[in-house]
């Protein structure tokens, strides 16, 4: 009798983000409170050791109260007694398939209470199993000075060297006073069992209780007015604090971002950006800090009129997915961020008419003069305190935009290049940013690039009248959408719902902009083919620029050259991997893809056709599945046997419905024979002699199940300044 092995998967996550960097300041390694750690369950996760890739989901809607997700929920209270302190109470709502959890806080958390946690002998905590909601209640320090790992705006004062220092460091970049805070999110470690090797999500709330307000990974304490604006899907929230005298009219802070998000068409654009005004009269370390893949706060004084605009510094970086950490750059390509930064803050206000020409051009000439001129790009070590990447960085960024723009009669810019690095897996290098440049333009703007990154070399700012022959110039009218042919999922046509079909999908998930194109729901790990066209509308020729976005990223894109009037068409594939809702974008028009797990169909009967054959001969099992809770289902089925696995064609169910699934099984020896697939089983028989059953683990009596624990490390960081 042959027994199969069950698998118990063991999965190791890091939940919460890494702040980003300085505008202004040089660049250093993430300090160990702040660096991610992929770890197994006896290392915590402060060790400083290499941080793998994230899987939490932030950009996907919850299902929450489903089989195939665990939420956590966080909640932050401020105490104005303790100033300088604050509570936290994680809640982690189980699903039914986990059957072990453990949580690792960071070093400075003080554990008050652990409801449904045992304590252990590593200092995590334990899931106790029969508590449907286990929580953990614990206090932290609220403030951080010096650099975090994250990314900034420029300094306080002209140079780092001189900005103010507390105790030895650059200025606070997180404060809680006791009347007012801005604080960083705590970050845990987990590592969770299932039974299964189907996928779980994980996805997060954060909440304050009391006044305040939250982002995913930046949380406010204090009275706080919020004003919002959504642009392409994008909701921009601008939360000023009460405690901070704002310079500028909130709706002009609005329009200013809301022409930026319009503008870049970069990609990686993220469901809710949060950025914080806070008060001016406090030692910050920058006027700036993105912390996190989409959260930033500013100096409530920042003015709109100058071209070091932190606003639209701290957007650019919002925008900045190649940057994050899990992605990330290399020490060659570091320069990049915070040069892009600042080009487009100074270029974005130039365009929308805040500043002139000339305050443009000057925040170009800095990068001409010493130190910063003399430092080398891509050897961070040669910058010093000169503020390099931002200074010099902007001037070459800038250059090498103008060069291309030229080089292409205005079909290509830098735009695209930040779109390609975007879009990008992995960590970015300098030979991905020099193909990027030459892919979109030529061998001599490589050229261009190596010869000013590479060495002490500084280009030349240039004109108005050389501005605008550069950046004036007309391009290609494209438009974009899905095409006419049907979706598909592991090469199977696919259903596609009508939105008000389909229960369990919330409202807010309604799209703001674009074109509604339906529900689907779609097996996790499944590839999903989707139709896309473009359309050259305008007079001019020029390059289409194909994307799918997914959760805000974008998994896949291609290129065409169109002439006026021209149209292409083909279709471009996206594999999801972890349960959740995803807002997928192709042009204006909009989809929403529900992706879950194979526990997420319900089998409600198994039978097979024949019950009795020869031997070689086959059966079909046929599985009747249905949605397992009120949501929409997707899953690939597997039909097992003693001697092998078969997996059906994938299949997707609205809450309610009803379908089967079939598949075709051989068997060559005499001898009964169980067929297991979703808990359900029947048999088979096979010749007319009639044996002990082969049956699966579980089912027909086996004694025992071997498990296999299965590590697979998934750390979560943030972002920049």
């Amino acid at each position: 009798m042959i027994t199969r092995v069950a698998v118990c998967l063991v999965v190791v996550v890091l939940l919460g983000a890494i702040p980003a960097g300085v505008a202004g300041g040089s660049a250093t390694a993430p300090t160990p409170e702040t660096s991610a750690t992929q770890h197994t369950l006896d290392a915590g996760i402060n060790s400083g050791e290499s941080a793998a890739t994230p899987t939490v989901n932030r950009d996907a809607t919850r299902l929450a109260s489903t089989s195939d997700v665990l939420e956590r929920t966080t909640t932050l209270r401020q105490l104005p007694a303790q100033p300088g302190t604050f509570e936290t109470a994680m809640t982690f709502d189980v699903p039914e398939p986990m059957t072990g959890l453990e949580i690792d806080l960071e070093s400075e958390a003080e554990v008050h209470t652990a409801a449904g946690f045992e304590a252990t002998d590593r200092g995590t905590y334990r899931w106790d199993e029969t508590t449907e909601s286990p929580t953990v209640r614990f206090t932290m320090p609220a403030n951080r000075t010096g650099m975090v790992d994250g990314h900034t705006s420029q300094p306080v004062a002209e140079t780092a060297v001189t900005a103010p220092t507390i105790d030895g460091e650059r200025g606070y970049s997180f404060l809680e006073t006791g009347e007012w805070g801005v604080v960083r999110v705590p970050t845990v470690g987990l590592s969770y069992r299932t039974a299964t090797s189907d996928p779980i999500g994980i996805e997060e709330t954060v909440t304050v209780d009391g006044p305040g307000a939250a982002g995913t990974e930046l949380a406010v304490f204090g009275e706080v007015t919020e004003h919002e604006r959504t642009v392409d899907g994008e909701r921009i929230r601008l939360v000023v604090l009460e405690a901070a005298d704002l310079r500028e009219r909130p709706t002009e802070i609005l329009d200013s971002l809301e022409a930026a998000s319009g503008r870049l068409d970069v990609g990686s654009s993220t469901t809710e950006a949060v950025i914080v005004a806070v008060p001016t009269d406090v030692d910050w370390g920058s006027r700036g800090l993105q912390y996190g893949p989409s959260d930033a706060w500013v100096v409530a004084d920042a003015p709109l009129a100058e071209a070091t605009n932190v606003w639209l510094h701290e957007y650019v970086h919002i925008r900045q997915r190649f940057a994050n950490p899990g992605v990330g750059t290399a020490s060659d390509s570091e320069w990049l961020i915070e040069a892009q930064a600042e080009y487009y803050a100074g270029l974005l206000a130039y365009e929308q008419e805040l500043i002139p020409f000339r305050e443009f051009s000057r925040l170009l000439e800095r990068g001409t003069a010493s130190p910063a001129a003399d430092a080398v790009l891509t050897e961070p070590s040669t910058w010093g305190d000169s503020n390099a990447n931002y200074r010099k960085g902007a001037l070459v960024y800038g250059d090498l935009d103008r060069q291309l723009r030229l080089a292409t009669d205005g079909d290509r810019s830098l735009d695209d290049v930040f779109r390609s690095l975007n879009a990008k897996d992995g960590q970015v290098r300098e030979a991905d940013v020099l193909e990027a440049l030459e892919r979109a333009g030529n061998a001599a703007i490589r050229e261009r690039a190596e010869r000013y990154t590479r060495t002490t070399e500084t280009p030349e700012p240039w004109t108005r009248f050389e501005h605008r022959d550069a950046f004036d110039q007309p391009r290609a009218t494209i438009e974009y959408g899905l095409g006419t042919d049907p979706i598909s999922v592991d090469d199977h046509s696919w259903e596609r719902w009508d939105r008000t079909d389909i229960d369990g999908i919330d409202d807010r998930w309604r799209p703001d902009s674009g074109t509604d194109r339906g529900v689907l729901a779609v097996p996790a790990g499944e590839r999903v083919t989707v139709p896309v066209a473009a359309s050259n509308v305008g007079e001019r020729a020029g390059t289409a620029d194909v994307v799918l976005q997914a959760g805000g990223e974008i998994v896949a894109e291609s290129q065409h050259h169109l002439e006026s009037g021209e149209h292409a068409s083909e279709t471009l594939s996206w594999t999801p991997t972890d349960p959740g809702i995803y807002d997928v974008l192709v042009g204006d028009d909009r989809l929403t893809v529900v992706v879950r797990s194979t526990t997420s169909l319900t089998v409600t009967d198994l039978r097979v056709s024949p019950e009795r054959i020869d031997p070689g001969e086959s059966v079909t099992a046929t599985a009747t599945v249905t949605a397992g809770d009120d949501r929409p289902a997707a899953g690939t089925l597997e039909f097992q046997t003693a001697a092998e696995t078969v997996s059906g064609q994938p299949i997707a169910l609205a809450p309610g419905e009803t379908g089967t699934v079939e598949v075709d099984l051989q068997f060559n020896e005499d001898g009964r024979y169980e067929i297991v697939a979703g808990g359900q089983s029947t048999t088979v028989t096979v010749g007319g002699v009639l044996g002990s059953i082969e049956s699966m683990p579980g089912f027909g009596g086996i004694a025992g199940i071997v498990a296999l624990a299965v590590a697979l490390a998934v750390v979560l960081v943030g972002r920049r300044r």
